[in-house]
């Protein structure tokens, strides 16, 4: 065992070793004390978490000649199927992997051997492995044996796909899902570990490994004895999380977080500096960019819900890197950045240079945070604070009023359609094939309908409530649910209509109503006088379920 490696030198041999799987654990010797065993077992889970061991413990637990469910050891001069079941040559309990053997003559072979009393155990036991890849055929071909089985036959399925496997095998099973080990049990256990090898690691560098290993026991562990190994020739050093970041090929947290700010800041060669050192000390492209997504979403977090406070994914300096950086920031500027970085990890698949790429992807990343620089989008809580009024007069005053504009905006990213989309450069370009006389608001709302501008239609009559209009100059207020293209949108068809510019100017005025809102009350005052009248007291002697909702008037 001194020279294994050490995922199977550590190996839980029983029920109590596996690590995060206790409430499974139980269930399986409960049912095991009580005779209650289920004709099939379905372990499911991620690569590392148990499955293959677990089959093996159940095998152990139903054919051990010691009450094995609770822990009795065997004596070594005894004779007993655990260390053969270990080592996987015990005659009654058959591995099979379906992985490569997928078809239904090796289930015919297997069901034909299922007939057979066991030789010396207690239970014939099939442990299939990477179950889900069985054919169509050969799930069919089981699907009785499986359900009706010899009382002295058990079978063990585990797959890491559950959702392949058909529901007439899953009904026939038992299943029990191994869950994802966390990073504290994952540090605890590696801990342990690396004390019995007397290994010099540090905490901060075991914490690391359990959260690249993300759950998975089996690839902690051997992390850890590549670690391990490599501090063969240096064993009074101390391994540290950056020899362990280094031999991965992870990037320093914190360089990143650097990076990410010279990018929010638009110093794209200052950027490419920062990567230009990560590559030099080993970047893994497809690790960087992971890397980033995680970033992203701790600023999503900040921005969202506030301080990063005791999380353990994620340093102290590193929290105080983003809380700082997160000014600069916002949900749609996230949102962008994480598509742009979902589509890179894609891109490394068909690029052959991955350090081209990745530079690529930085200026891509200024880029897209310098476009606010060039265009601007007015905020409506700005525009309502100072009923500021957009002007659409092509002089000299509207060239003042543009700048003034892009002063007032937001530090933010823009979409395609948003940078596409400049209401100056759109009316620029438009022309002014006819002029049509708009008087008044009803006159802008039926020009509207004739155009079939539906939306602004219903913004006119149901959202935007009328201040004051006169020729060329309209004042408004509005509630929450108005378009926020609004004014850009009117401003538009008011030139395009009227071959006029008009301003646009907001109001602070909630006392009046919209068209809707005036209709609709009218429309109950009338039918509240309607109520008194004789004729619908009439009615509501003779029909006391009616209930009145309209009132309108016939023509003859």
């Amino acid at each position: 065992m001194t020279n294994k490696i050490l995922a199977l030198k550590y190996r839980p041999q029983e029920f109590k070793d596996l690590i995060g799987q206790e409430v499974m654990a139980q269930t399986i010797t409960n049912a095991i004390k009580l005779g209650k065993t289920p004709n099939a077992y379905l372990l499911t889970g991620i690569r590392g978490v148990g499955k293959t061991t677990t089959a093996r413990l159940i095998a152990k637990a139903l054919n051990c000649t010691k009450n094995f469910s609770i822990g009795e050891k065997c004596n070594a001069s005894e004779k007993c199927h655990c260390k053969e079941i270990v080592d996987s040559n015990h005659m009654d309990v058959l591995e099979m992997d379906a992985a490569s053997k997928t078809g239904i003559d090796d289930i015919r072979e297997l069901i034909e051997n299922s007939k057979y009393s066991p030789t010396s155990a207690k239970y014939k036991i099939f442990i299939i492995d990477e179950v889900h890849m069985l054919s169509k055929q050969a799930f069919n071909g089981l699907l009785k044996t499986l359900e009706e089985p010899p009382s002295s036959l058990k079978f063990i399925l585990a797959t890491t796909e559950v959702r392949k496997i058909p529901v007439t095998i899953l009904s026939r099973c038992q299943r029990f899902d191994l869950k994802r080990v966390s990073v504290d049990k994952l540090c605890k256990h590696l801990k342990d570990i690396s004390i019995k090898e007397k290994g010099n690691i540090s905490d901060e560098a075991i914490k690391l490994i359990a959260k690249t290993a993300e759950g998975s026991v089996r690839d902690s562990i051997s992390l850890l004895d590549r670690a391990l190994i490599s501090q063969l020739n240096e064993k009074e050093k101390e391994i540290s999380e950056q020899d362990v970041r280094g031999m991965l090929g992870l990037a320093d947290k914190s360089k990143i977080i650097s990076l990410f700010k010279e990018v929010l800041s638009g110093n794209e060669r200052d950027a490419l500096i920062f990567l230009k050192e990560l590559i030099d000390d080993g970047l893994d492209a497809k690790n960087f960019l992971n890397d980033i997504l995680e970033i992203l979403y701790f600023f999503s977090r900040r921005v969202n819900l506030g301080p990063i406070e005791n999380d353990m994914s994620i340093s102290e300096t590193e929290a105080k890197m983003i809380n700082e950086y997160s000014k600069n920031i916002d949900m749609q500027d996230i949102g962008l950045f994480w598509q742009l970085t979902i589509k890179t990890i894609d891109d490394l698949k068909t690029v052959g240079n991955e350090n081209l790429t990745l530079e690529m992807y930085i200026m891509q990343l200024v880029h897209l945070n310098s476009l606010d620089q060039r265009e601007g989008v007015v905020e409506e809580s700005d525009l309502i604070g100072n009923s500021q009024e957009i002007l659409t007069d092509k002089s000299s005053t509207e060239i003042s009023k543009e700048k003034e504009i892009q002063n007032k905006v937001k530090k933010q990213l823009k979409s395609t359609n948003q940078v596409k989309s400049n209401p100056i450069e759109n009316i620029k370009n438009q022309e002014i094939n006819s002029k049509i006389e708009i008087s008044s608001f009803q006159d802008l709302i039926d020009q509207s309908n004739k155009e079939k501008e539906i939306e602004l239609k219903f913004d006119l009559e149901r959202n935007v409530k009328l201040v004051s209009f006169n020729k060329g100059k309209i004042d408004i207020s509005f509630n929450e649910k108005l378009n926020k293209n609004f004014i850009k949108n009117l401003s538009e068809k008011l030139l395009k209509w009227t071959g006029e510019r008009w301003i646009i100017s907001l109001s602070k005025n909630s006392e009046v109503k919209s068209l809707y809102e005036k209709a609709l009350e009218s429309k109950n005052v009338e039918i509240s006088e309607f109520k008194k009248s004789k004729i619908a007291k009439d009615i509501e002697t003779n029909f006391p379920d009616a209930k009145l909702i309209e009132i309108i008037d016939m023509e003859e």
